[in-house]
């Protein structure tokens, strides 16, 4: 079995614009390439888990979102960092669905597909739906503090899984020290 580091994309990745869907507003966080390709050096899988509801909101379509993933990808190909699969929920909170954060449906989707070790395996993201995806998967965790706010109550029940950035996660999990 594999293992993997499910990622958050808004926030963890890039920096969170509301319903990113275009190419011209991807803006990447400081170090996010060092990160993955560290990540993918330790022969970790990088496989992106992510809320899009704006799919089933009516903003854009869902080959806007491929689309950017693929230009994602293309960016991250030229850093060694490229990420193996992208899973996405489109759906709003009230559809109930087993795929949408904090449920763990993509990332069971995902292991199954990519023979994935969940317990060796971890979820990073910038706030606690992507905690508890991890916890609901039985996978490690970490917290960034690059996306959303994250208040000192939260600060404080995850200060053993907090992390500045992709980057200090990527690090503390492959062993490096983290300044």
């Amino acid at each position: 079995m594999e293992r993997a580091v499910f990622l958050d994309r808004d926030g963890t990745i890039n920096v969170d614009v509301d319903y990113l869907h275009e190419t011209d507003k991807l803006e990447f966080i400081d170090k996010t390439f060092e990160a993955l390709a560290l990540l993918k050096a330790h022969g970790y899988r990088l496989i992106v888990i992510s809320n899009q509801s704006g799919i089933g909101r009516g903003y854009f379509p869902a080959q806007d979102v491929e689309r950017l993933h693929a230009y994602m990808n293309h960016i991250l190909q030229e850093h060694d960092a490229a990420i193996d699969a992208f899973y996405y929920c489109p759906h709003l909170a009230e559809d109930g669905c087993a795929c949408r954060k904090p449920q763990p449906g993509l990332i069971y989707h995902a292991a199954a597909e990519w023979d994935i070790d969940l317990p060796g395996s971890y979820m990073v993201g910038d706030n606690e739906k992507d905690v508890m995806t991890a916890v609901n998967a039985g996978c490690g965790y970490g917290l960034v503090l690059s996306g959303h706010t994250v208040s000192d109550a939260l600060r404080e029940k995850y200060r053993d899984h907090l992390y500045q950035n992709l980057w200090d996660f990527a690090r503390h999990i492959c062993g490096m020290e983290v300044e």
